[in-house]
């Protein structure tokens, strides 16, 4: 699960680790360029130390001069502020560590819309094939850090949320989206995994989507599920 960032000069790339009993890591490494070299610089946040079981899925963001990492599976969401000095050294500051979402969730996504700040989730089971019932959710808030809440103000703390992307007669396991960009008309696009109904040997594909918007600022998928439309982004 890479994360590769550009952080003052470098490229910061942050990646999770496995192991046992849930006991899971973050790592980083950094480098000149986007596809490296990069030089591993070992665990960043650890399961022990920082207390989150399952510690993947990291998602990082910088917001008015403060650096955050969200991460978390299913064990609750959490965001953390870091330090990263000039030559890439990244120190996370255990005192700020916050709940951010509760235990329904993982793979976080934030995304910036306006004034708003929508964090991109994802429930349920993506191991079973053709019975997976991953899917992708919403909750927004003004803040990076929340509280992030559902339409009827519930909070993602509580497991609250907005369900916009499932399964349908095509595909299944609609989750675990990357990040979402802005083609050149405006247009908002999501890339996520999922399951090809008929051919799930092959496992999880790679999926792209069209977000839209409603008029009170809440995301949607076609009719969510994924599109029997297909359309690409527009790119100069």
């Amino acid at each position: 699960a890479p994360d590769i960032n550009k952080i003052g000069d470098r490229y910061v790339l942050y990646y999770s680790q496995p192991g046992e009993n849930n006991k899971h890591a973050i790592g980083v490494a950094s480098g000149p360029s986007p596809v490296g070299p990069f030089t591993d610089h070992g665990k960043l946040i650890g399961s022990d130390e920082i207390g989150v079981d399952i510690s993947i899925d990291q998602f990082y963001i910088e917001e008015d001069g403060h650096k955050y990492m969200f991460w978390g599976s299913f064990r609750g969401i959490y965001a953390i502020e870091l330090d990263v000095a000039a030559d890439a050294v990244i120190t996370p500051r255990p005192e700020t560590k916050m709940l951010i979402a509760g235990t329904a969730f993982e793979g976080t996504n934030i995304y910036k819309r306006g004034d708003w700040y929508y964090l991109f989730a994802s429930i349920g089971d993506f191991s079973g094939g053709a019975d997976s019932t991953y899917s992708t959710v919403v909750g927004r808030s003004r803040s990076v850090t929340g509280p992030y809440v559902d339409r009827q103000e519930h909070p993602m703390t509580d497991n609250g949320y907005e369900l916009i992307l499932s399964k349908n007669n095509r595909f299944v396991g609609c989750g675990h989206n990357a990040g979402l960009i802005e083609d050149d008309k405006g247009q908002t696009w999501m890339f996520y995994h999922a399951y090809q109904l008929g051919n799930t040997d092959i496992g999880r594909q790679g999926m792209l989507d069209l977000v839209q918007w409603d008029d009170q600022g809440w995301p949607s998928i076609y009719d969510g599920h994924p599109s029997t439309v297909f359309e690409v982004p527009s790119i100069r």
